[in-house]
């Protein structure tokens, strides 16, 4: 295993869809004009403190062996240990991992979360495994990760292509190393060793609650509000159910494939997730289907991408008809869009709040671990609800007290939260 402290130079992209990274430290410069921090803290937190690429051999069932890629980003821990997703997908790379992390750190000091940003993952197609292999290659992998993890250092959690099982498969690997079990290695696990309930349906749950506040605080009713989902998967579900339970009209979903619309509204709770049935949408009866990318463009309230970044450009943000934009999904609007989209005057509620449910609920995961106590659902629940309201609050008054927009403002209370402790804690040597 190499590990090493990156100062990498920003790429510069061809077209407006920068990488994770580019589009990080731009948000971060963007936001350093509207707080007054030192400019060493700025410069620091442009770079990760380490990045890990490791070798992951595989076993496949014929006998044969292939060796995947591992990364392990570790942006910031002054506020506390390194925390984020672990995903596998064909194109994770260290500049993904690096960009991700900053994000996390990010969404931790909006929610005064006491952690810092990671992020990591294997290039491979999860599809390609069988289970048996999965399982063996996230062994090794937790086995090549074990000095750089651990529940006081960085607490890694599912992402795209892991789950539950998955986060099981990693806890028992570094348990068995250590000599005794520490589920709080990692979150996102199942209840029944050491996760939490409520943790699933977290990203979704807190990405409704922003959206239920954005329109009430733009003096709507969320009975008289449509909303279209881009993404069926466990983030657009979730919101989309609870958003329909408290009276919203949900009049468009998607998946892979497309999309189904109905003016009218869409009963969310009978079509299946991609997880109960993968991608079963354009299997539903509806009015109507349109292909994935129309969803952005319908004439509706609110609009949720909830599936994959970049998909909020340059090229289409002009087309964009929703007046509010509750990110659901991690970088859906690139730079360029989001101003555009500020220029017509759209609200966009950004990623770093409205889907910091899955990172809050992980914290709740984390500390009934250490206590070795596991809380109900309905208290997971009620304790999101207060973090997310209180979370609120703090950027609704940066938005006026600066004139901001949302995101900047969220920028600035988790810079100015990052910034204090960097300077109570000082730099040494």
């Amino acid at each position: 295993m190499t590990s090493s402290t990156t100062h990498e130079t920003e790429p510069t992209a061809e077209s407006d869809l920068d990488s994770a990274l580019v589009t990080a430290r731009r948000q971060l410069e963007r936001a350093a004009a509207h707080v007054d921090v030192d400019p060493g803290v700025i410069e620091r937190l442009k770079h990760p403190t380490r990045v890990s690429r490791v070798s992951v051999p595989l076993e496949r069932e014929d006998g044969s062996v292939d060796v995947f890629t591992g990364y392990r980003a570790q942006h910031d821990d002054v506020r506390g240990p390194y925390k984020g997703g672990l995903r596998y997908h064909p194109e994770v790379n260290a500049e993904e991992c690096i960009g991700l992390s900053m994000w996390m750190t990010w969404k931790c000091a909006v929610m005064d979360l006491p952690f810092g940003g990671g992020k990591g993952g294997i290039s491979v197609d999860p599809k390609s495994l069988t289970e048996g292999e999965t399982e063996r290659l996230t062994r090794r992998f937790a086995e090549e990760l074990r000095d750089d993890v651990g529940p006081t250092k960085d607490v890694p959690a599912p992402d795209m292509g892991t789950d539950a099982q998955t986060m099981a498969w990693f806890m028992d690997a570094y348990s068995m190393q250590q000599g005794e079990t520490i589920p709080g290695v990692v979150t996102g696990k199942p209840p029944v060793v050491g996760g939490s309930y409520g943790r699933e349906e977290a990203p979704g749950r807190s990405t409704a609650i922003a959206t239920r506040e954005a329109i009430d605080y733009e003096d709507r009713n969320v009975s008289d509000t449509t909303v279209a989902v881009q993404g069926f998967g466990s983030v657009g579900a979730n919101a989309a159910r609870l958003l329909e339970d408290w009276g919203a009209t949900v009049v468009a979903v998607s998946d892979v494939n497309g999309a189904i619309h109905d003016p009218a509204g869409l009963d969310t709770h009978d079509i299946p997730t991609h997880d109960e049935e993968p991608e079963a949408v354009l299997e539903q009866d509806a009015p109507e289907t349109i292909a994935n990318e129309d969803v952005l463009e319908l004439d509706v309230d609110v609009l949720i991408p909830a599936a994959v970044g970049n998909v909020i450009t340059a090229d289409n943000a002009d087309a964009i008809e929703a007046d509010i934009v509750v990110e659901g999904a991690n970088g859906p609007t690139t730079f360029a869009a989001d101003t555009i989209l500020e220029e017509r005057d759209i609200t966009v509620i950004p990623d770093i709040l409205a889907n910091a449910g899955g990172v809050t609920v992980s914290y709740f995961e984390w500390l009934q671990d250490i206590n070795r106590r596991q809380w109900t659902l309905d208290e997971v629940n009620a304790e999101l609800e207060d973090k997310m309201l209180a979370a609120w609050a703090d950027i609704r008054e940066e938005v006026e007290k600066q004139n901001l927009t949302w995101r900047d403002a969220a920028y600035v209370v988790a810079l100015s939260r990052i910034a204090e402790a960097k300077a109570k804690r000082g730099l040494w040597p």
